[in-house]
């Protein structure tokens, strides 16, 4: 077959999901099957809707049939925490799982991916959490927003699931300062008491509540503006984004929320989650497979299957 083809379906094709709920609005198996066939491996991606209540049986099952590897989405990434047989530093680290990679136990003993073993010569299957998540925030800031993570100052909307990694992460690269705003401001609280526990150097570097004057970046993590007449992810009273430099917003759909429309009005670099996105995908197929990414393949993927079009450079 050539290069970039996909294989034939055939009884030894072997698979990989996206775990979710909701999950039909995926764009996982566009970009992962594009990786997968310029790999020329004989794999699929499939997306599978998993309501949390099922999550461990749902678990049980892929090991059961052989899957290669999961990615895990909302609500998904903190429960699988506790079903792992072993977490990688990642994991742990970061305290959320959106990777697991499915792994034999050979004839001698040592644990490796499923990918690399036949399933005869498997005596025992365990699975490994890993995040993926972290690295692909600062990744997509650097490459697509223009903003480097270190010596930044951020205002990060949002202290949920992807704004607690993400604070996390930002708070380890070396962020100049760090504020957090949350709609429940307890929430933000919480997530700077963590941080201050992690690593007590930030004390003084990181803030509930807005800045007072200029920031690099606003970074939203909010899941205002995936739906028209959302509002914008902050108080208008207290912030304009004509003091960023940068605004990012980990939404992907729309292209442009009106958040970032916002933004863009007032002079700042705009970038939305795609990338976010991408990077986090292609280094779970690096997991799964040992290869490097074709990431390049995978950009076009995801940008034609989420905006139909080919106007990317």
């Amino acid at each position: 077959m050539s290069p970039g083809v996909p294989l034939p379906i055939s009884a030894s094709t072997r698979l990989c999901a996206v775990y979710g709920f909701p999950v039909r609005h995926s764009a996982s198996p566009a970009m992962q099957n594009a990786g997968i066939a310029a790999l020329g491996l004989d794999w699929r991606y499939v997306a599978c809707a998993v309501r949390p209540e099922t999550l461990k049986e749902a678990l049980a099952g892929a090991a059961a049939m052989r899957f290669l590897g999961v990615n895990l989405t909302v609500p998904h990434k903190l429960l699988a925490l506790d079903m792992m047989d072993v977490l990688d530093a990642s994991a742990r680290r970061w305290g959320a799982v959106n990777t697991v990679r499915f792994e034999g136990q050979d004839a001698s003993g040592a644990w490796r991916p499923l990918g690399e073993v036949g399933d005869d010569a498997v005596s025992a299957i365990r699975m490994q959490g890993f995040n993926t998540d972290a690295d692909a925030i600062i990744r997509a800031l650097r490459e697509d927003a223009g903003v480097i993570a270190a010596g930044a100052r951020v205002l990060l909307l949002g202290a949920g699931g992807a704004g607690r990694v993400a604070a996390l992460r930002l708070a380890v690269e070396g962020v100049k300062k760090l504020w957090l705003v949350n709609r429940t401001e307890s929430k933000a609280a919480e997530v700077a008491k963590e941080i201050l526990a992690a690593d007590p150097a930030m004390a003084g570097r990181v803030q509930v509540g807005y800045p007072e004057g200029a920031v690099d970046l606003v970074l939203n993590a909010t899941s205002a503006g995936l739906k028209p007449g959302d509002p914008l992810p902050y108080d208008t009273a207290r912030f304009d984004p004509s003091r960023a430099g940068a605004a990012y917003d980990m939404i992907y759909r729309p292209a442009e929320t009106p958040f970032l429309g916002e933004a863009r009005k007032k002079g700042c670099r705009t970038a939305n989650g795609l990338g976010m996105l991408l990077y986090q995908g292609a280094a779970a197929l690096e997991i799964w497979s040992g290869r490097t990414a074709p990431v390049g393949v995978m950009r076009t993927a995801l940008w034609d299957h989420v905006y139909g079009e080919r106007t990317h450079a």
